[in-house]
């Protein structure tokens, strides 16, 4: 899929990474995050919309090619394309095709989900890298920014609190 790449090597992004701690083992923490529920965890925050449901998912979640159109609350939608997974370890993928607000500041979005051993635990690292359109780098780099992280970071004790809730193994 190297071909379809949104981002490359050159371009500037944004990067917004936020990272979490679990008790739980990388295995467990991947095998959790990569089928939940995306509206359990993404719900409305501030200026963003939560995500109401997935559809067109075209297999199962679990290698690159697959693709699924999130819904948003909004009653928008983006298309969501798995580029990379490692088993256990973590998982990248695309947004792009926003019919939101987002469609006005980005070409696209790659996400990238790390699952890293901290002890008996793991050490989850998410990133979402923006690609800006010509001329909205400031806009997303700046004000927009400080907002997303926060989103981010509201999902993502979601996702933990839903790891921290399998029985030990």
């Amino acid at each position: 899929m190297n071909d379809q790449l949104l981002i490359r090597r050159g371009d500037r992004t944004v990067p917004i990474t936020v990272f979490a701690r679990t008790s739980a083992t990388p295995e467990v923490a991947f095998a959790v995050i990569v089928p939940i529920d995306l509206s359990a965890v993404f719900r409305p925050w501030g200026p963003f919309p939560g995500i109401a449901g997935v559809e067109g998912q075209t297999a199962a979640w679990d290698r690159a090619g697959v693709s699924r159109r999130p819904r948003f609350t909004d009653g928008s939608q983006a298309v969501e394309a798995l580029t990379e997974y490692t088993e256990g370890h973590g998982f990248a993928y695309q947004l792009t095709d926003f019919t939101n607000v987002l469609a006005r500041l980005a070409s696209g979005v790659r996400g990238e989900w790390s699952f890293l051993p901290d002890g008996p635990g793991t050490m989850i690292r998410w990133t979402y890298e923006f690609k800006p359109l010509p001329g909205r780098r400031w806009l997303v780099a700046g004000p927009f920014a400080p907002l997303w992280t926060r989103y981010m970071r509201a999902a993502l004790d979601r996702m933990v609190a839903a790891i921290e809730e399998v029985p030990a193994r």
